[in-house]
């Protein structure tokens, strides 16, 4: 087990918050070992206010807990990396980072989660829910209409159309990859396996 070096940085270590399925960064705060401890126990967000000099858990006051996925720490063994699924706005101005980085990158994560809920959650009027339950032939067919209709807005000058069809093909596809079973990172895993070749 790898242990943390507190002694570093005055008994602190910075604290970098990610989102789990999107991947943005989201805050950073310090924690020493008691928030640390704290944080892994509860599986929420803890950290140690050098203002205030105390703990305290992010969300305390707004419900917007950092519920913990995954902890990783860096190769010096002084930096913490935390994936979260935050229950809400991070930022108390009421934005998702604390960065101000309102980004659509990575959504296609968080897209492929709601595929998925609405899968499982067997949601009634769900046009996804609808097509899944339908079967692979449909879901494999609709694919293929969306990917024709991109392929004509490709021949034309329309750029707002031409993006709205590649949208309708990526969504579709995300259903199409929940029907047979596999994940988008499995996909990007092949693409990065051949950018070497």
């Amino acid at each position: 087990m790898t242990l943390i070096d507190f002694k570093k940085g005055n008994g602190l270590v910075p604290a970098i918050i990610q989102d789990h399925i999107t991947l943005q960064v989201l805050m950073a705060g310090f924690m020493n070992e008691e928030a640390y401890d704290k944080t892994r126990k509860e599986g929420k967000v803890t950290f140690f206010s050098r203002t205030r000099q105390q703990l305290w858990t992010k969300g305390e006051t707004s419900g917007n807990y950092l519920y913990v996925k995954e902890i990783t720490i860096d190769c010096d063994n002084d930096t913490l990396l935390i994936k979260v699924n935050p229950a809400g706005p991070v930022c108390h101005t009421g934005s998702k980072s604390c960065f101000s980085e309102e980004t659509a990158k990575g959504f296609i994560y968080e897209l492929e989660q709601i595929i998925n809920q609405r899968i499982e959650e067997n949601i009634q009027d769900s046009y996804t829910n609808k097509l899944f339950r339908k079967g692979i032939n449909k879901v494999a067919q609709k694919v293929g209409e969306e990917a024709v209709e991109l392929v004509i807005e490709a021949k034309d000058d329309n750029a707002e159309l031409f993006k709205n069809e590649a949208a309708d093909l990526l969504y579709h596809f995300l259903i199409l990859l929940r029907a047979k079973g596999f994940a988008f990172t499995e996909i990007e895993e092949i693409l990065k396996s051949r950018h070497h070749k």
